[in-house]
Order: structure tokens, then sequence, then C-alpha cells
């Protein structure tokens, strides 16, 4: 029963009930959300393919307390925030992180949009880099996190999209693509066209078997912390919090296992983390 699914999710993300339909409700249900289920790709190297329609999301982030990129993250947000009454849209964007000025990359990011009081939101459930707060749809829309970054929407109409999200990073955060910055950095353009179930699995197929990917090459774990961040790239462990980033590289087995639980609240089987190894 949808009710009884969206119980569960909110146990899964630590609130107590649905938060007020307001931009502060939004973002506090955003935050917990980022919180409690970490963002990974590891079916990917498992070999299990990425499945991304709502039963099979549901079980695998809820059900099964497993994390998942962004099209598995933001089908989940989307559909508990049309169970809480507050119906959102999917958009596609092009990932900038990383990417050589110039170079114009896939659609291979999904976030939503929401309309709260008569103005549309940005939602993203399911930006791996860093935590990106609900942001109005506005020309210079920006906001500040409790990781000390700061966010900013643009409207810019130009071969990579009609909006940009821009992040300023003055310290070192955990995602390695960063540079520590004052400066505005790019982190995806996007346009408002609307999208269809099959371009959604259009690029999650892209995204989840293309080789040279970034989620075909590396295992990707990371999470978003109470005034920080973690993440894990490979055998390479970076956790950003109130100021200080700590970074080492993991040992063994062992020590992989523990990262992911104590870390990421990820339990796998032996099995499965015998075939990850992505150390050594």
């Amino acid at each position: 029963m949808p009710d009884e699914k969206l119980f569960r999710y909110l146990a899964r993300i630590g609130l107590a009930g649905p938060m007020p339909g307001d931009p502060a409700g939004l973002t506090r249900w955003l935050a917990a959300h980022r919180q409690a289920i970490p963002f990974e790709n590891l079916d990917i190297p498992l070999g299990r393919g990425v499945a991304i329609d709502g039963a099979n999301v549901f079980a695998k982030l809820v059900e099964r307390r497993r994390g998942g990129y962004c099209f598995e993250q933001n089908r989940l947000l989307g559909d508990m925030l049309a169970l809480a009454d507050l119906p959102t849209r999917p958009l596609l964007a092009r990932v900038l992180l990383g990417v050589p000025p110039g170079q114009v990359p896939p659609r291979t990011h999904v976030l939503l949009l929401a309309r709260i009081g008569g103005q549309d939101w940005i939602a993203d459930g399911g930006f791996g880099g860093s935590f990106v707060p609900p942001l109005p749809l506005a020309d210079g829309a920006s906001a500040d996190t409790a990781d000390g970054a700061a966010h900013r929407l643009r409207h810019i109409v130009d071969s990579r999209g009609e909006w940009l999200l821009e992040r300023a990073e003055p310290v070192e955060g955990a995602d390695g693509r960063y540079t520590p910055s004052s400066e505005w950095q790019p982190q995806y353009a996007f346009d408002l066209a609307p999208v269809a179930q099959g371009d959604l699995e259009q690029g999650n197929h892209w995204t989840s078997t293309r080789p040279g990917e970034r989620f075909t090459t590396f295992h990707v774990v990371s999470r978003v912390l109470p005034g920080g961040f973690a993440g894990l790239t490979g055998d390479r462990l970076a956790i950003y919090r109130d100021g200080e980033t700590q970074k080492r590289q993991v040992a063994d087995l062992a020590d992989y296992a523990d990262v992911l639980d104590t870390v990421f609240g990820l339990s796998l089987p032996e099995e499965d983390l015998a075939r990850l190894r992505p150390f050594g």
C-alpha cells in the first residue's frame, strides 16, 4: 500500500513523518535522504546491472538498505514525494564536474523539478559528488550548505543546456574531482524538456555499461554527513567534516568491509566483497 511504503521509506531516512510541502521542509527531507542512503554503483562492477523501475528501486534502497546512483536515488525520492502530495518530474543533465572546458558530455544525470507555492524548485537526491540543496529555478538563486560550500543556479542557454548549477568550495571536500576554490565551478547543466521513461532507461544504460565511463571504471561510494561528506573511490577513502579532511588507502578486504559498514552504512555479503576487491 502507498502509505505503508512511505512509512517504511521515512523510517529508512530517519524521519517521523513527511516534511511540510514548503522549501524548508524539502531541504530537511533531502538532507535526511542523502545522509541515510549512500550513493553507490557497486552493482555495476558486480555485473548485476541497474534497474530503475519503482519496485526494484524501493526493494534495493529501502528493503535491502543498499544505496544507488542518480537514476535510482531520484526515482525513489520522486516516488516518495508523490506519496506525500508533492509531485515532481524528472529532468536530464550533463555532468560538467571534472570535464574539460568546452567539452559537452551526454545527459547522464537525472534530477527532479518540483513546484512549491507557484515556484519551480530543483531537488536532487542523487548527485554523488556533493550535497545539492533545493534551489528555486531562478537566475542567480543560491544557497549555502553545512559543508561550507555555496551553490548557485544560472540561466545560460548554450550547447550545454538552459540552466547551470555551480558550486564554490574554498576548502577541500571529499570528492577528488573538486578543486578547492572560492570561484564558482560548474557541476551540471540541464534544460526543462519533458523526460520520458525511455529517456531515463537510455541514460541509465549508457551510464552503467559504456566502457571508460566513471561508473564502469571505478567503484564509487559516497555519503552526505552532517557538516561534511565521505567518499570512497576504489581503495581511496576521504572524509571531510567540520573543515578538516582525512584521507587514507583501504588496506585489505576486512578494512574495506569495515569502511563500507561504519562510514557508509553498507553491509555486503562476503562473496560480493571478495568479487569487488578494489584494492591490492
